[in-house]
């Protein structure tokens, strides 16, 4: 289970989210393991039932207007029994003043306090966004990740079938390098997301060669730090035996993190220009998305083609007749 502790969660995004910190520092050995977030408006009112306890407590205006309305004695049993439950942390927005009582029982019962100066809205959505980066699904594979016309098109296959230097190739032509051998990917919704697995730059290594930072070589134009994945390639050895696709009518598909895209199984052979043919790949993607597709095209103006004959041989008949 992916979980981030509340101390790393303050130190990386203190100055993004201003939070500061209200209770003691031991206070942030807690994880936080849940993407969702909370309001605990009704909890404080009493009411347990459907409390979501395990995820961040978001306190706005709203909860703590409602805190600083209760009697002592009343505020006291609302918050203990509040912090029975194992919280992960609580973040209060705008940078308001919490009673008291509040910050004591937190410091008592282990609970970690935050103030943020944004805005409870902006304060939500900016913490989702970044909560579902953190517990995102996400898995690696040995690839290469380019940007073709806008198309995410991540290549694949055995190691020396030539991604790398089909990738240098498509750079060139004035195509973008998102990641070279090793690509993160990272299910967003319906969507995926193809990224480096560390910081190190845009570099790609080149049999006979040797490491080259493509960044440097070509410009800052010729990289990009993430993309939409919408295609992959698997480059495979030509096989004679083998039936490869050869009008387009059938469509393959395989499945990352529950997400499918196209697939294409390209075969490779020495003197193949596979930068054009991936280029080639790309614009066809491009027009299928905007409802064109030639091989269907095609076979429409093939059949009524063979109808027409079809007519004009059945009409000559009858005339004969």
């Amino acid at each position: 289970m992916k979980k981030i502790s509340v101390k790393d969660f303050f130190n990386t995004k203190k100055k993004e989210f201003s939070l500061s910190l209200i209770t003691h520092p031991q206070t942030m050995e807690k994880d936080i393991t849940n993407e969702f977030l909370h309001r605990p408006g009704l909890a404080f009112s009493g009411y347990f039932e459907r409390f979501a306890y395990k995820r961040i407590q978001i306190l706005g205006e709203t909860e703590i207007s409602f805190l600083q309305s209760l009697k002592d004695e009343d505020l006291y049993n609302s918050i203990k029994e509040v912090f029975v439950y194992d919280i992960p942390c609580m973040i209060i927005t705008k940078g308001l003043s919490i009673p008291s009582q509040v910050e004591y029982l937190a410091n008592e019962m282990n609970i970690p306090i935050l103030s943020s100066r944004l805005t409870t809205d902006k304060l939500y959505h900016a913490l989702r966004r970044y909560l579902g980066d953190v517990f995102a699904p996400s898995k690696t594979i040995h690839g290469t990740f380019v940007d073709v016309y806008g198309v995410g098109i991540i290549l694949t296959g055995k190691s020396g079938i030539g991604k790398s230097e089909c990738a240098l190739d498509l750079v060139e032509r004035g195509r973008r390098l998102i990641t070279d051998d090793v690509v993160k990917i990272i299910a967003k919704d319906d969507y995926l997301i193809g990224t480096s697995t560390n910081n190190y730059g845009h570099f790609m290594e080149v049999r006979g060669v040797g490491l080259i930072d493509v960044q440097r070589m070509y410009g800052i134009q010729a990289v990009r730090k993430q993309k939409r994945i919408d295609v992959q390639i698997e480059l495979m050895p030509w096989k004679d035996n083998m039936d490869y696709e050869r009008i387009g009518l059938t469509d393959n598909f395989v499945d990352i993190l529950g997400v499918k895209i196209p697939i294409i199984y390209l075969p490779v052979t020495p003197g193949k220009n596979v930068a054009v043919v991936i280029e080639v790949v790309a614009r066809n993607h491009i027009l299928k998305i905007y409802g064109y597709d030639a091989a269907k095209e095609y076979t429409n103006k093939l059949q009524k083609d063979l109808q027409d004959k079809a007519k004009l041989r059945k009409t000559v008949i009858e005339d004969n007749e």
